[in-house]
């Protein structure tokens, strides 16, 4: 009996499961008016309430973006905070739209959570922070010492990984809420802080002396950060892949949030096909958006450049440079496959 009570809930599961991802996500945010992007709960520089309820950050902003893209409208957003251990769930059961949330991509969360990632926002890697005082230079040196990480994510898993195959030993102290990773580092509850490196940044600011902590050279992992959707419905994966590469297009075409209008008169076809203004152009109406998508995208939050040194770059207080999230052209990884 506990078995066939097991397999019908699970059948519920998965056939509620089964219905949110086959939705029209396109036709049920056009009817709300309104897209709902999961967000982390509070990391500077990436997303943050300021003390109005007003979100910024580079995952605030890709969340603008398509809302530029469906409605020519970046404000049409609604924030959802999500944790490390609720952000699936709330994307799996139709709570959130899509995700944004400096999430890596991975094998078994595109398969055996039924998501889907393509376009990768942010090309990261797993560090470690620790305070000056204790003199370590090395990640190699850290043998012994009592490090905090957040539960539910690749970071805990790369961890186990890294000291195993380094034969060193550690103390995990472990906390569900990105908070309390926070405050146990900041009380000296363990030597050492380790998530993405970007996510170091953001949270050394956090701290009361910031200057008596530093990030290790070592990145023990590939972290390769970027929006979900769930699997089942193609258009609206399309959409938020494509407003990523749009967003790349962008700066590599030179187009920028001030030039947008002008740049509509180039005699670049390339340029003139991805603003929406190149005769019998369908690249918008494709998606099932307007062909001046691409333009409402720009004009909303910018390109990928202007996202990035806006919210974490050179000129912010996280100070972080490209590096791989440069352009292809530059000697990064940013690439936007044709947009034709």
């Amino acid at each position: 009996m506990k078995k066939t009570l097991l397999s019908a809930a699970i059948g519920a599961a998965v056939l509620g499961f089964a219905s949110a991802a086959s939705a029209a996500t396109l036709d049920n945010v056009k009817s709300k008016g309104f897209v709902q992007c999961g967000v982390n709960t509070g990391l500077a520089g990436f997303a943050a309430p300021d003390s109005a309820g007003n979100w910024t950050g580079f995952d605030v902003d890709y969340c603008k973006a398509i809302a530029a893209a469906i409605f020519g409208d970046p404000s049409k957003v609604k924030y959802t905070p999500t944790t490390a251990q609720s952000r699936f769930t709330a994307l799996q059961s139709g709570e959130i739209d899509v995700l944004a949330r400096n999430t890596t991509w991975t094998i078994s969360r595109d398969t055996a959570l039924g998501l889907n990632f393509r376009y990768v926002n942010y090309y990261d890697g797993q560090g470690f922070m620790i305070p000056k005082s204790l003199n370590v230079k090395s990640a190699l040196e850290l043998s012994g010492a009592a490090v905090c990480v957040q539960s539910g994510t690749t970071t805990e898993l790369n961890l186990a990984d890294y000291f195993k195959a380094n034969n060193l030993q550690y103390n995990p102290v472990v906390f569900e809420k990105l908070e309390e990773v926070n405050a146990a580092y900041q009380a000296g509850r363990c030597d050492v802080y380790t998530t993405d490196q970007s996510g170091l940044y953001s949270l050394r600011l956090s701290l009361s002396n910031p200057e008596e902590h530093i990030i290790l050279p070592e990145i023990i992992s590939k972290e390769p950060l970027g929006p979900a959707v769930r699997q089942g419905d193609d258009q609206w994966f399309d959409i938020v892949m494509w407003t990523g590469y749009a967003l790349v297009q962008a700066e590599e075409f030179g187009i920028t949030q001030k030039n947008v209008d002008e740049m509509k008169n180039s005699t670049n076809p390339d340029v003139r096909r991805f603003l929406g203004v190149e005769k019998d152009t369908k690249i918008g109406t494709d998606l099932g958006l307007t062909n001046e998508w691409a333009t409402n995208i720009v004009k909303g939050v910018g390109n990928y450049g202007e996202v990035f040194e806006r919210n974490i770059g050179a000129n912010t207080p996280l100070k972080i440079q490209r590096g791989l999230n440069a352009l292809w052209s530059k000697g990064g990884l940013q690439y936007a496959p044709p947009i034709r």
